[in-house]
């Protein structure tokens, strides 16, 4: 865990972005289309505490980009090599575009100012999407990973956001996977390899945090 200190330093409003993934209705909402890791995100707390962290994000003026994954009606360009994309196809509910399933979960507040990126292929928030481009456009250094999946998109979001030579923090009371013990072992042995890892209160605490003028 960082000092309050080296946090401080690392979460400059600045140069600070924070992302949520996946954190739409049709993952983690009451209907979702994977109810099991949508009543973990709910009954650990981790979508409670992405909604704060949004909020303490609107506060300080850090922006927030919500990446959302969708697909067409059709199936167009979406993937089909792997048994997780073939099993997306067969759950009752769809993340189809333009339908309350993609979008952002409640109590997460989607603000005029933030932005939201929808992806129609992939795995990752960042690998061929726009998110890469407006975090360089945005001039963000620290990029604060929060939402679903810890089994898949986070940790994929993870290491793209490092080998693009950002620094990425992690709260990891903020992000969620199936099983319930999983997200732990997966921080300890992977994510915290790679990334700052602290927590909700932690996060905020250093955003509402004067800072210096020098």
């Amino acid at each position: 865990m960082p000092s309050y200190e080296e946090l401080s330093e690392l979460l400059d409003p600045v140069t600070t972005v924070l992302l949520t993934v996946e954190c739409q209705q049709g993952v983690v909402g009451p209907d979702s289309a994977l109810p099991e890791l949508a009543e973990e995100a709910r009954a650990s707390g981790a979508l409670a505490q992405v909604a704060r962290l949004v909020a303490g994000a609107h506060e300080s003026g850090v922006q927030v980009i919500h990446a959302i994954a969708e697909r067409r009606p059709d199936g167009r360009g979406a993937n089909h090599n792997a048994r997780l994309f073939r099993a997306a196809e067969r759950l009752p509910v769809r993340q189809l575009t333009g339908t309350a399933a993609v979008r952002v979960a409640p109590p997460i507040e989607v603000a005029d100012e933030d932005l939201v990126v929808r992806r129609l292929h992939g795995l990752s928030p960042l690998a061929g999407t726009d998110v890469d481009a407006l975090l360089r456009n945005l001039g963000c250094r620290t990029l604060i990973v929060t939402g679903v999946s810890a089994n898949v998109a986070v940790p994929n979001a993870v290491f793209d956001a490092v080998n693009r030579g950002y620094t990425v923090v992690v709260p990891r009371d903020a992000i969620a996977g199936v099983p319930s013990d999983y997200t732990p072992a997966m921080i300890r042995n992977t994510l915290a390899l790679v990334a700052t890892v602290t927590t909700t209160d932690e996060v905020l605490a250093c955003l509402k945090r004067p800072r210096r003028i020098t």
